[in-house]
């Protein structure tokens, strides 16, 4: 049978199968008047939700601070393992954002997604509280109040800055400046964005009886599925020559569906397509927690008058948001419309992605220059090798090879420091060199095993009336991560324990012994406890710099007691961390002029019943932002200025592609939706020979 006779085409009224497929809308909630702040016309329950706010910003950003180095540091993962989780975390939480909108919308609200969920859980809890509580406070306002909730989403914007600023100050503290077991607090820098999470559920909670809670209003996200899914396989289903085409694709939905929801659906499909190009973006902004902060490892954090950790540098970004947002806004865009630029909301965004673009260039460019600085590494079939002379007298040194010839010649006196190490070639990957040391008049012979690339000490030093020597392996300059690592020597006739910590301590054995590697913050240790089994002492070691190796050599030559001799065989971090700045200062501008314009753009292109649906696709652009990344540093072997140069003309290349399309779109207005739903779709012609509407009433 034909559903539509010919030249003839009836208005279908929307009568779903099931109430599952698309639920009745519910009553509105009733609009009892709530308490209000001083008189004004601001919501009481407000507060709740601000400061709510500011508490769960304040632990996911002071959480996500340190996560990297405490992978890096604490579990001893690559820097590569590290980055990857970090962004598989980052993408996790912009995922559940649409399963806590699905949720909120069909099954608890967003009251109750909030204090069950979002405040449980960080991962899960995340994707509870970021669809629902920025909607819920403007939930809280009457109608006629429409100019102080515009107010409200400003100082709600406040509170995610104001928390994130602090957050990713104080943690890192926490970290780097309290010892918990000896080593960094990470219990401490966790534990503390753990307390205002508790601090979040217990301030929510005690605005409950005041909030204004509307009931579930259906699964927005679920009906837009579920109607592109109906047009696309209607279409295939009756893709006959017979039947006639319609103006859209989504006008095979129409027997299904009604049409003003077909209409809202147009509008959103037209601004999902400009979303395609933008996850990239975020690849590039979300590695300043990761890249960028294994970046500042490599760096000098003294500024003179206050010394960043790694770590801190990511409180640039908050601190210039709420500086770049008022000058853009009050500023800079009103020059250039003065200027007779039409700057669009587009344009904006691409502009945004061409600033990101240059801040990768930027933190490219330092990335080489950090490679300059840096001593270097051995390569196949070398090694580095310095002799240290702990004998009383000086000592010629000549490494020997296997024909008897002079590879190297020196002469070292008593506890010379060295400047530098001195490359000797292999002819395997393992060899054993022959040394010769001239010492008075003793010529004393000895072997020593080496591998390649690897940095070696020999240690010389007095045996009776002759001497001996012994070969330690060195620690490598990449090793050290930004933190400061140290070895002793102890050339006392007894065992020293050395504090180095709140909960551990260091043995040295006695007569030369050799201690492990330890690596301990930047800073300086003017007085650090040591004990044998006959005394006390402490030690006094200096200034211990970012990216430095020492050796202390212990010695009790003088009638002070024991002291510590100390050589800086690899040197410290010599650039300094506030050349991130530019590249700081540019990528957050372009996040401004992207991230802030995009939403709102986006915003005033879709109606108002698609707005969950937008915020959820727009945080999922964030996710697949963060799988890039994670893809990119499993997967590829680039060095890592290299890396960034990657991101930057990939982004590039995107923001060409983006432009183009935004070139041309046709911006559209509401009430053009809205006038367009009221309007019968035109009338299909021809006969509509075997129609398939399985499942349909009409």
């Amino acid at each position: 049978m034909n559903l539509f006779q010919k030249n003839e085409f009836k208005e279908t009224p929307f009568l779903p199968v099931s109430p599952e497929e698309v639920p009745p809308r519910p009553p509105s909630f009733p609009k009892k008047p709530s308490p209000k702040i001083c008189g004004s016309n601001y919501p009481l329950s407000i507060v709740f939700i601000v400061v709510n706010e500011f508490c769960e910003r304040f632990s996911y950003y002071g959480m996500k601070a340190v996560l990297t180095l405490y992978f890096l540091y604490f579990l001893h993962w690559s820097e590569d393992t590290s980055t990857s989780v970090y962004h598989a975390f980052s993408s996790l939480c912009y995922f559940t954002p649409i399963l806590g909108a699905a949720i909120a919308d069909s099954w608890l609200g967003k009251f109750k997604v909030l204090s069950m969920v979002g405040l449980s859980l960080i991962a899960l809890g995340t994707g509870g509280i970021k669809p629902c509580v920025a909607a819920f406070g403007g939930d809280q306002f009457e109608e006629k109040h429409a100019e102080e909730r515009t107010r409200y989403f400003s100082v709600f914007y406040l509170s995610i800055n104001a928390g994130s600023l602090i957050s990713t100050f104080v943690t890192p503290m926490l970290r780097g400046d309290v010892q918990c077991f000896g080593k960094d607090c990470y219990a401490l820098a966790f534990g503390v964005p753990g307390l205002l999470m508790v601090i979040a559920l217990v301030v929510f909670a005690m605005g409950s009886k005041i909030y204004r809670k509307p009931p579930p209003e259906g699964n927005i996200v679920t009906q837009v599925v579920k109607c592109i899914w109906f047009a696309i396989s209607n279409r295939f289903k009756n893709r006959s020559a017979d039947i006639p085409k319609r103006e859209h694709w989504l006008d095979w939905a129409v027997e299904k569906y009604p049409r003003q929801l077909i209409m809202d659906v147009k509008a959103l499909t037209r601004v999902l397509f400009l979303y395609i190009p933008l996850p990239m973006f975020w690849a590039l902004l979300d590695q300043q927690g990761s890249r960028w902060t294994l970046q500042a490892t490599r760096m000098n954090g003294n500024l003179g008058f206050f010394v960043l950790q790694p770590d801190q540098m990511q409180v640039l970004n908050p601190f210039l948001v709420l500086i770049f947002i008022p000058l853009f806004d009050l500023v800079i865009y009103p020059l250039v419309s003065k200027c007779g630029i039409n700057f669009t909301s587009l344009r904006k965004m691409a502009v945004g992605m061409i600033l990101a673009c240059l801040a990768f260039a930027v933190a490219a460019t330092v990335e080489i220059k950090i490679n300059e600085m840096a001593p270097p590494q051995p390569d196949s079939q070398e090694i580095f090798l310095q002799v240290l002379n702990l004998a009383d007298n000086e000592v010629k040194v000549t490494v020997l090879g296997d024909e008897n010839n002079s590879l190297l010649a020196e002469s070292i006196k008593s506890f010379q420091k060295m400047p530098h190490y001195s490359k000797l070639h292999l002819k395997t990957k393992s060899q054993n060199f022959h040394f010769q040391l001239k010492y008075h008049n003793l010529s004393v012979y000895t072997e020593h095993s080496v591998e390649e690339k690897k940095w070696y000490t020999l240690i010389i030093r007095e045996d009776g009336k002759s001497i001996s020597s012994m070969m330690v392996k060195d620690e490598e300059n990449k090793t050290t991560n930004g933190m400061t690592a140290m070895r002793f020597v102890n050339t006392l006739h007894e065992e020293i324990n050395i504090s180095l910590g709140t909960d551990t301590s260091l043995g040295v054995e006695e007569d030369y012994g050799v201690s492990a590697y330890r690596t301990v913050q930047r800073g300086e240790y003017p007085a650090v406890p040591c004990k044998t089994k006959n005394e006390d002492f402490s030690l006094n070691l200096g200034l211990l710099d970012f990216g430095a190796a020492y050796l202390f050599v212990i010695t009790n030559s003088t009638s002070q007691g024991p002291q510590a001799w100390k050589m800086e065989y690899i040197p410290a971090n010599k650039m300094s961390i506030a050349w991130q700045l530019p590249q700081y200062a540019l990528v957050t501008a372009g996040e401004v002029m992207f991230s802030v314009t995009g939403l709102e753009f986006s915003y005033s292109q879709a109606p108002s019943s698609m707005k969950s649906v937008l915020q959820a696709a727009w945080l999922l652009t964030v996710a697949v932002g963060n799988i890039i990344v994670l893809i990119v540093a499993q997967f590829s072997s680039l060095v890592q200025w290299a890396e960034f140069i990657l991101f930057s003309c990939l982004l590039l290349v995107v923001c060409l592609i983006f432009s183009i399309m935004g070139h041309y779109y046709v911006p559209i207005k509401l009430e053009d939706i809205q006038g367009s739903a009221d309007k019968q779709i035109p009338q299909i012609q021809g006969n509509m020979i075997n129609l398939e509407t399985k499942k349909t009433k009409l």
